[in-house]
C-alpha cells in the first residue's frame, strides 16, 4: 500500500473513531439532556407568559460571563443577551435582553414575547436586514448545582425593527454545543468548532457549517487540506475577500480515568472559498505563519473586528495545571492582527496628548538644565509583570497578576516623537483600565472598543464582573471607565457541609471499577439522574413531594429569577413550578 493509502486509511479511521465518540457522549448525555429538558420546559412556560414587548430604564445588567455583546447595525446602541452567574453554590443563567444606549450611557431591558431559552456560552451575530438582526446559535444551559449540561442546536433570529423573536427551523444544521465561534461573511452565518460535554464524557468539534441568510438552509463544508485540531474559544475572524481566518482556542483530552489535559492552541489557520459566490463553492484550508509579536498562550480571550482591516483580541487566562490545584494568570492587554500583512502586534496606550506634552516639555527643560546635554533614556524592557493584592470583605486576599507587554518594534508608527512618548507611558502611574480578565464581552462601534464583565479567580473563589470600559482604537490614548464595579463587594458563599457530604456520597457511589458494558454505565447514570431529579413515586401525597423536593425546586426557581428576586416570590414560583410537574410528570422513574 502507497503512502497516500496509508493517509487515507488513516484519516478514515480518526473519522470512525470521532463517529463513534459522538455517539458514546450522546448516549451517555441523553438522560441528564432529558432531566433538563423538563426544566427548560418550565422556563419556557414562564416566559410564554409574556404577551407584550415592554422597554424600561434599568440599573446596568448583574454581574455574568459568556453572554454576547453585539453592536446595532444602525443605532448607537449595544446589544446584550444571556449569560451566566455562579456564588460559589449555585449556576445562574439567563436569557434577558439589554440594551446599551451609548451616547447616554444608561441601560435599557427589553421584555420580548417568546425569548430564546436561558442559555450561556452562544454565539450572536448582527446583520442590517430590515432594520438589523441579531442572530443566535448554540449554547448551553445548566443544573443550579453545575453538573448536568444541556447543549442548544436551535438557531434564533431577534427582529431589532419590529422587536420580535423568531426561531428558524431547518435542518442539516450542526449538533447541540457551546464555545463554538460564528461570524456573518457575504450573507451566510458560518459556525466553526465548539464543545458537547455531559458529566462524564467531552467532545470538541473542528466542523464547519454555512447557513444562507436567503434560503434559510444550513450546509456542511468539507474543505480540502488540513485545517485546525478540534478546539473551542478561538479567534473566528472574516476577511474582505470572504474567507475565514481561525486563531488559538482550547481543547482537553483525556489522558486516563477521571485525569483531563487541557490544550491551549496558538496555530493560525485561513478557510479560503476558492468559488465564485456561488452554494458550490469550494473551500480549503491552509496554515499561516503571522509575523510580529503574538499573544502569549491562553483561553478564554474575547475577539472584535477593529478599524483599518485589523481584528483584536483582549484579555484572557493562561492556567497552570498542577497535579492538585489550577493557578491562572489573567490579562487584560490588547493584541492586533494586520490581516492584509498577516502580522500580529501589541497595543501601546499613549495617554492624553496634554499629559505628553507636559513630559515633552519637562524633559527638554531637564535637558536644558544639564548644560544641553541630551537626556538618556532607559531601554525598551521586556514584558512587565504587576502584582495587585485586594483584601475582600470575609479577609480573602485576591492577588491578581497582570503581564504588561514591552514595547515591540512597529514599522507602521513614523515619527521618534511617538516612539518616545511610547516609551515613557511606564512613568505616567498606573493607568485607569480593566483588571485582568477572561470571558469578556467586547463589541466595536464606531472605532470605540467596549469591555464588560467576564471574570477572574482567586484560589477556589470566582469573582464575576459587571463593569463597562472604552477605548478609542483610532487615538489609543486611555481607557474610559463607563461603569465601576469593586469585586470586594461581590458575594461568596463557600460550599456547604451537607454539599460535601452529598457529593462524598456521589463519590462513593460511583468508585470502583469502571464498568465494561454500556447497560451497566447507563444504570449507573439513572443512579446519578435520580439523586440530581426525585422522581414522582405514585401514590405519593402531594404535601409530602413537595416537602421532600423543597430544596430542589427552591434552587431552579431561584435560577430562573435570578439572585436579586425577593425571596417570598421565589418560594411562590418554586412551589409552582413543583406542583405542575407533580400533576403532569415530564420525567418519572
Amino acid at each position: 500500500m502507497g503512502k497516500k493509502g496509508k493517509r487515507d486509511k488513516k484519516g478514515k479511521g480518526a473519522e470512525k473513531t470521532l463517529a463513534k465518540m459522538e455517539k458514546k457522549v450522546s448516549r451517555r448525555a441523553k438522560k441528564e439532556e432529558e432531566d433538563l429538558e423538563a426544566l427548560i420546559a418550565e422556563f419556557q412556560s414562564l416566559d410564554a407568559k409574556k404577551t407584550q414587548v415592554i422597554e424600561s430604564s434599568c440599573p446596568p445588567p448583574s454581574p455574568r460571563l459568556n453572554c454576547s455583546l453585539c453592536a446595532h447595525p444602525e443605532r448607537d446602541e449595544l446589544i446584550l443577551f444571556g449569560g451566566e452567574y455562579f456564588n460559589g453554590q449555585k449556576t445562574y443563567l439567563y436569557n434577558d435582553l439589554y440594551i446599551y444606549h451609548i451616547r447616554k450611557n444608561s441601560w435599557a431591558k427589553l421584555d420580548i414575547p417568546n425569548p430564546p431559552p436561558r442559555r450561556c456560552a452562544h454565539q450572536a451575530a448582527v446583520v442590517p436586514t430590515a432594520g438589523g438582526q441579531l442572530w443566535i446559535f448554540g449554547g448551553e444551559f445548566a443544573s443550579p448545582n453545575g453538573e448536568q449540561f444541556y447543549h442548544y442546536k436551535d438557531l434564533w433570529v431577534l427582529h431589532l425593527a419590529t422587536k420580535t423573536w423568531e426561531q428558524i427551523k431547518a435542518p442539516g444544521g450542526p449538533s447541540g454545543r457551546s464555545g463554538h465561534r460564528m461570524v456573518v461573511c457575504k450573507r451566510q452565518l458560518i459556525v466553526f468548532g465548539g464543545f458537547h460535554e455531559s458529566a462524564r464524557d467531552f467532545i470538541y468539534y473542528n466542523d464547519v457549517y454555512t447557513f444562507n441568510l436567503d434560503s434559510f438552509t444550513w450546509s456542511k463544508l468539507a474543505p480540502a487540506g488540513m485545517g485546525p485540531a478540534p478546539r473551542s474559544g478561538c479567534q473566528m475572524t472574516p476577511t474582505p475577500e470572504g474567507n475565514i481566518i481561525i486563531y488559538g482556542g482550547y481543547s482537553k483530552q483525556r489522558i486516563k480515568k477521571d485525569v483531563d489535559k487541557g490544550t491551549l492552541h496558538t496555530d493560525m489557520f485561513l478557510l479560503k472559498a476558492e468559488g465564485t459566490g456561488k452554494e458550490e463553492d469550494r473551500w480549503s484550508w491552509s496554515r499561516l505563519s503571522p509575523s510580529g509579536v503574538k499573544p502569549s498562550p491562553r483561553s478564554g480571550f474575547a475577539v472584535a473586528a477593529a478599524p483599518n482591516n485589523r481584528c483584536l483580541l483582549f484579555g484572557g487566562v493562561h492556567d497552570e495545571e498542577e497535579e492538585e490545584s489550577l493557578e491562572g494568570d489573567f490579562f487584560n492587554d490588547i493584541y492586533f492582527y494586520d490581516i492584509g500583512k498577516n502580522r500580529w502586534f501589541p497595543a501601546q496606550i499613549k495617554g492624553p496628548k496634554s499629559e505628553r506634552r507636559k513630559r515633552r516639555r519637562g524633559r527638554q527643560a531637564e535637558a536644558k538644565a544639564a548644560g544641553g546635554e541630551e537626556l538618556q533614556l532607559p531601554p525598551a524592557q521586556g514584558p512587565l509583570e504587576i502584582v495587585k493584592e485586594l483584601v475582600a470583605e470575609d479577609g480573602t486576599v485576591m492577588t491578581i497578576k497582570q503581564v504588561i507587554p514591552g514595547a515591540a518594534e512597529d514599522k507602521d508608527r513614523s515619527g521618534s516623537e511617538e516612539e518616545e512618548e511610547e516609551e515613557e507611558e511606564g512613568a505616567l502611574g498606573q493607568p485607569v483600565e480593566p483588571c485582568p480578565r477572561s470571558s469578556a464581552m467586547v463589541a466595536v462601534k464606531h472605532g470605540v472598543l467596549y469591555v464588560y464583565g467576564g471574570m477572574f479567580e482567586v484560589g477556589d473563589r470566582q469573582v464575576t464582573l459587571s463593569d463597562l470600559h472604552s477605548i478609542d482604537l483610532h487615538r489609543m490614548e486611555q481607557w474610559k471607565v463607563l461603569l465601576e464595579m469593586d469585586p470586594k463587594t461581590q458575594e461568596w458563599l463557600e460550599e456547604s457541609e451537607s454539599d460535601e457530604e452529598e457529593d462524598e456520597d456521589v463519590e462513593g457511589a460511583e468508585g470502583g471499577e469502571e464498568e465494561e458494558e454500556e447497560s451497566s454505565e447507563e444504570e449507573s447514570e439513572d443512579e446519578e439522574g435520580e439523586q440530581q431529579h426525585p422522581a414522582v413515586q405514585p401514590g405519593e401525597a402531594q404535601a409530602q413531594y413537595l416537602a421532600r423536593t423543597e430544596q430542589y425546586w427552591l434552587g431552579l426557581a431561584r435560577s430562573h429569577m435570578g439572585p436579586e428576586a425577593k425571596d417570598k416570590k421565589v418560594l411562590k414560583v418554586a412551589h409552582a413550578m413543583a406542583k405542575t410537574f407533580y400533576e403532569d410528570p415530564i420525567q418519572t422513574s
